[in-house]
């Protein structure tokens, strides 16, 4: 085989770069960043858990200058970030970005509101947890869950990219994805975690507890674009325990409120509240709770 030269690489990947033009993006504005978006979910995870996910310890009479410090870079990055996708919406004006990241960050406090709930589930939940340090730090379901909330909240103002950018940037550390267009109500606790999938049609009500391999998934995607905004992924009621590598499938599932899912099984319908699904010796068996 003779040498292949500089020329003749460059030549056939110009060449692939005409005839492919889909993966193509050339002689248009600059796409978000991946690195930009990873920096700015750490520093997320700084400003949501102070203290927790800084290198140095954080005092009393420091916080409010991290915290304006912090501020101040995730909203200067961001807009950067933001102006880029807003262009993709054919929009660059430059007041819109600004405006849409000060509501981000606004709403901050309300996620951390909410993360509370999940780390006193988790505590809770899990008689193997020590502390609530050690759910911050140690568990996977709580670091998938901050950053899907903080990007619901940019899903939930039309974002393009980021918010997906930043729960795969999620998904790659855990092993859970989560889309940030999932509902997710409070007191949300994810054991174990790895190989977990929720759709972007996913309804969770609160106190839902999953474990490991659980998928909350669509039924079929062969209608392809056709199903974009439509009910795909099921709902979770109220008090739901989904065990491990269950799926559950289609938007119009519903389990109702204090329903139980049992491991390894493959649901397509509906169970009712306060019901048992669980995989029997021969096939799949509901069994109402016993009342207390």
């Amino acid at each position: 085989m003779k040498d292949c030269r500089q020329d003749e690489i460059v030549k056939s990947l110009m060449a692939s770069y005409h005839e492919v033009g889909g993966i193509n993006h050339v002689d248009c504005g600059n796409l978000p960043s991946k690195h930009a978006i990873a920096a700015l979910c750490e520093d997320l995870l700084q400003i949501l858990f102070p203290g927790f996910f800084s290198e140095e310890a954080v005092t009393s009479d420091e916080l409010q200058l991290m915290t304006h410090e912090l501020v101040a870079g995730i909203r200067q990055r961001m807009n950067v970030e933001v102006r880029r996708t807003v262009r993709l919406n054919g929009d660059s004006h430059q007041a819109d970005s600004e405006g849409l990241v000060c509501r981000f960050m606004l709403e901050l406090p309300k996620v951390r509101a909410l993360l509370q709930t999940d780390v006193e589930a988790a505590f809770e939940g899990d008689p193997a947890a020590r502390s609530f340090e050690e759910i911050i730090l140690a568990y996977p379901g709580l670091e998938a869950i901050a950053i899907q909330r903080t990007a619901h909240v940019l899903y939930k103002e039309n974002v393009p990219l980021i918010p997906r950018m930043m729960t795969e940037w999620a998904h790659g550390r855990t092993g859970i994805d989560i889309h940030p267009g999932a509902e997710i109500g409070t007191h949300f606790f994810i054991d174990h975690g790895t190989g977990v999938v929720i759709g972007e049609t996913a309804t969770l009500g609160n106190h839902v507890k999953l474990y490991q391999g659980v998928g909350l998934v669509a039924r079929s995607l062969a209608a392809g674009q056709a199903l974009r905004g439509k009910k795909r992924h099921p709902t979770l009621e109220d008090h739901v325990t989904v065990y491990a590598n269950a799926t559950i499938v289609g938007g119009d599932t519903v389990i109702g409120a204090r329903s139980t899912i049992g491991a390894n099984v493959f649901i397509l319908e509906s169970v009712p509240p306060d019901m048992l699904y669980a995989l029997g010796e021969q096939s799949h068996q509901v069994k109402e709770k016993k009342k207390k």
